[in-house]
Order: C-alpha cells, then sequence, then structure tokens
C-alpha cells in the first residue's frame, strides 16, 4: 500500500458553466459519452494503489453521490479507509453559500486531515481532464526533499491561472497568482503533493488568520518563510473545465488521436462507474464519421464529431455536427443541430433547427423539451 492519501475538491462550481451547472457540482460533468470529470482524479490515484481518498463537497453533490457510491469500481470500496465524502461539518452554523477558497474547505474538514495516516497526501480539484502519472510525480516529490510538490504544464491556458518561476533544479522561487497568458514560468495544475505535517501546519495558520485560499495566502506564506517547494512537469495532454468553451473545446479536443490517446492511456486507465448496456443499434440510413457513441443507443440519422451518452436515439434523417447528447437524449426525425450541448433527458422534436457557434455552444439544458 502507498503512503498517499488522496483528497479531492469537488465542491467547485463556475457561473461560466451556465446551465450545464445547475443541477450538479463541476466534478460531476459528464464527459465523452461515459465517464464523469472526477473520474480522472480518482483514477489517477486508483492506478497508483492509492487506497484512502477524501472527496470534499458542500452543495449540489447528489448526482456526484449517485455516481461514486461506494467506490468499488476505483477499488475505494473497503471496510479499514476507502472512499469518504467530505460535508462541510467543521464550519459554524452562520456559514452560507459556497467556500471562499481551499484553505476553508481544508479547514472545514481538519479533524479528518489529522486523522489521515500516510505521511504524504494529494491534492486535486475534481474538474481537471488529465491522466496525470501519479507514481511519477510522488517519486519526484520523495526524491527532491520537499515538503511540497506542484504538478504543472508547459501549456498556456486562456483563463486565469497561477504560475511558478523555477530555478535549474525545479525549485520554486516564486509564486505568481492570478495570471493571464505566459508571464514566465510554468501553469499550476492545481495539483499538489504535500507531506501531511506542512499541511497541516498551512491549514492551521490560515484558520488561525482567517485566511481562505490555497495559493496567495497558504503558499505565499509558506515561500515567504523559505519553504521548499518543488514543481514536477505533466508533459500530456490537460484541462481544467470551469466554462462552457472549455467544457465543449475539451470534448472535441478527444476527436485529436494523440490528445485522446494520452488521456485514455491503456497503461493508466480511466475508471468510471459501469453500466449494462446493450450494444448500440445502427440502422440502415446511419452515417456516423468521427463521433464517440456509448452503448445502448439507436442511431438513424447522420452525425459528425459528435459525441452521444448511453441510452440516447437519433432519429432518421437528423443531421449533427459538433455536438454532445447526454444521457437518455431523443433526437427526432429531420432535425438539424449544429455546435450543441444537449444536457440529460432532453427532447428535441422531429424537424427541430438549433445551431450555435464553435466559440459558443447552443445549451439546452437538462429534461428540456423542445
Amino acid at each position: 500500500m502507498t503512503d498517499l492519501h488522496g483528497i479531492i475538491y469537488a465542491f467547485h462550481s463556475f457561473p461560466e458553466l451556465g446551465a450545464l451547472q445547475m443541477p450538479r457540482t463541476a466534478a460531476s460533468l459528464p464527459f465523452c459519452g461515459r465517464y464523469r470529470l472526477i473520474d480522472f482524479s480518482l483514477s489517477a490515484l486508483a492506478n497508483f494503489g492509492v487506497r484512502d481518498v477524501g472527496v470534499i463537497v458542500q452543495r449540489d453533490y447528489n448526482s456526484l453521490l449517485d455516481h461514486l457510491r461506494g467506490g468499488k469500481e476505483w477499488d475505494l470500496s473497503r471496510r479499514d479507509g476507502g472512499l469518504h465524502i467530505l460535508p462541510p461539518f467543521g464550519l459554524p452554523s452562520s456559514h452560507l453559500g459556497e467556500y471562499k477558497g481551499c484553505m476553508e474547505a481544508l479547514s472545514a474538514v481538519r479533524a479528518y486531515l489529522s486523522d489521515i495516516r500516510q505521511k504524504y497526501v494529494l491534492l486535486t480539484r475534481g474538474d481537471l481532464v488529465a491522466n496525470i502519472d501519479v507514481a511519477a510525480a510522488f517519486e519526484s516529490h520523495v526524491r527532491s526533499g520537499a515538503a511540497v510538490t506542484a504538478v504543472c504544464t508547459a501549456q498556456v491556458p486562456d483563463s486565469t491561472h497561477h504560475r511558478y518561476l523555477t530555478d535549474a533544479e525545479n525549485k520554486v522561487t516564486d509564486l505568481l497568482c492570478t495570471q493571464r497568458g505566459n508571464t514566465g514560468g510554468v501553469t499550476a495544475l492545481e495539483v499538489y503533493i504535500a507531506n501531511k505535517d506542512a499541511l497541516l501546519e498551512l491549514v492551521d495558520y490560515c484558520s488561525a488568520h482567517r485566511l481562505m485560499h490555497f495559493h496567495r495566502d497558504a503558499l505565499k506564506h509558506f515561500l515567504a518563510r523559505s519553504g521548499r517547494m518543488n514543481v514536477y512537469m505533466h508533459p500530456g495532454y490537460c484541462r481544467h473545465v470551469t466554462s462552457v468553451d472549455d467544457y465543449f473545446q475539451g470534448s472535441m479536443d478527444m476527436f485529436d488521436l494523440a490528445k485522446c490517446d494520452d488521456v485514455f492511456n491503456k497503461e493508466r486507465p480511466v475508471r468510471t462507474r459501469e453500466h449494462a448496456d446493450a450494444s448500440t443499434y445502427y440502422g440502415e440510413q446511419a452515417r456516423v464519421r468521427n463521433c464517440l457513441i456509448a452503448d445502448g443507443c439507436q442511431i438513424n440519422g447522420t452525425l459528425e464529431n459528435c459525441i452521444v451518452f448511453r441510452g440516447s436515439t437519433v432519429g432518421e434523417g437528423a443531421q449533427l455536427k459538433n455536438c454532445i447528447i447526454m444521457q437518455n437524449g431523443a433526437v427526432g426525425a429531420g432535425a438539424q443541430l449544429t455546435n450543441l450541448i444537449a444536457d440529460k433527458d432532453v427532447l428535441l422534436s422531429e424537424g427541430t433547427v438549433l445551431a450555435g457557434s464553435p466559440g459558443l455552444p447552443m445549451i439546452v439544458p437538462k429534461g428540456m423539451r423542445i
């Protein structure tokens, strides 16, 4: 058993996700036909043999609970340890709304953190699409002798993010918070491996001073006190899903074979909750090009660059391009859909014509009938 404990932040919600986050947290957002975003973090930990994982939640997590259940698919259904769902049991009753930052979330579960039996803790967000090699990152952390290791990427996202300046030995010399574009250094993926005692010291410091944020409060303080922090570079694909554009572009990226093979690495498989479905039926008039279609569907139309989740149907003569149809969606005969995201249980009736743009896809909210 590895000496590493996993903590996944699954409480984030983002206004930029619009109707996609209304019934759920970002971590439980369906992705790529059969997965949820949290599957990537859970699978990365499971592939390294981590058997104790805490998932920090706060609100709108019914969908997440239904997906995770006892954690069996990630080998976390155990009598001793396993998967722990962590609601905000450490906050005062007067606290309303969402966590203002990750340090507030960690402070709320301080009792759980103190009982962790492993020496090291991996902290990650549940909205990251990436196949992190936790074994390599953990080895780098232990070898470096640092108290904290930040998993980073050379990629530069369009959205605001945090960046690290490093020396020739990958030791962090400065932290640049809330940056946009390439302002030097490397991009933080907000995945960290920390020594448990160092993490508890940061949690207690922030709690005592009513500080809420992991980067500008905890890590800035840590570096100012000459704390040793190193960087491990993740070489593959990565994307945080914090907006509709992130979700749509990240989904379309999976049609790039190199990116898809990197994310769904056969040596580090992405695990998810299993569903027993019949094979998908393709009618005589079906024409499918460059699509990802789950089991249990009925396809009778023309689809190009589309992702279709289980239990969905596409009627005869329907034409779909650059579309995402989530679970149990129904597209009527003759419908014409372009650059569209249909959430779960959506019905688009016969002859419906809807179109978004690649930069601003149209969203049909969960359960809507058109």
